[in-house]
């Protein structure tokens, strides 16, 4: 387990170059580890002599090996393209944004007993991002929540604008009380950093209760003059 971590406002900063580098390190060591089940139980000299049914056991085994190590793979590609192309932004509504990142999820809360609530302003000014990359992040942070939350749980999803010209952002559960993150949930973490960090978005968050605190810059007001 992974212990609680501040994001972009830890009292120490990093560059980028050594928030990635930190990132690609974890993921490695969390991939060596489904990459040595797999070695172990297929390279077992035992397996020619396996019956069917034991074969087949091994076979279901190995593919959630397998899939494990994509899914780690992925986000290790995906951190390695975020820290090396600077999205293009652009002047949005965040409001639909924020409701179609509750809505993509809201059947998976629903399917394993736990309450998704959104909570947001009646308007909102425009903000400054790259569309497809914020709703990567909050996918990523709500998919987060979901897995250290609990049956009967209350997930929110919560909006509002603040003095410092940006909309302030937060996914909680303040019934979560987890020690620490699995290897998956601290990459797609990692990700949602460097994709808000690419954005100039600020991101932290805390465990014992989970919390996740966006800042999203609003975007520039033009003179129409």
């Amino acid at each position: 387990m992974i212990s609680e971590h501040k994001g972009t406002q830890s009292a120490v900063p990093r560059t980028a170059l050594e928030t990635l580098c930190r990132s690609l390190s974890q993921g490695l060591h969390a991939t060596a580890q489904p990459l040595s089940i797999l070695r172990a139980g297929l390279g077992n000299p035992s397996v020619d002599g396996m019956s069917i049914e034991e074969l087949r056991e091994l076979t279901s085994t190995s593919a959630i090996e397998v899939e494990r190590v994509c899914t780690l793979f992925s986000y290790l590609r995906q951190l390695v393209s975020t820290e090396s192309i600077k999205p293009r932004l652009s002047a949005t509504q965040i409001l639909p944004l924020l409701v179609e990142a509750a809505d993509g999820l809201d059947l998976l809360f629903r399917e394993d007993g736990m309450c998704l609530r959104s909570a947001f302003p009646e308007t909102c000014q425009l903000v400054s991002i790259n569309r497809a990359s914020t709703l990567q992040v909050l996918s990523n942070v709500l998919l987060i929540a979901h897995s250290v939350s609990r049956p009967e749980d209350t997930v929110e999803l919560v909006a509002s604008s603040d003095s410092s010209n940006s909309v302030r952002v937060v996914v909680r559960n303040l019934k979560s009380r987890v020690e620490g993150l699995n290897a998956e949930a601290n990459l797609s973490m990692a990700l949602a950093e460097a994709t808000a960090r690419s954005q100039e978005f600020t991101l932290s968050w805390s465990l014992q209760p989970f919390c996740v605190q966006i800042g999203i810059p609003m975007a520039p007001i033009v003179d129409p003059w």
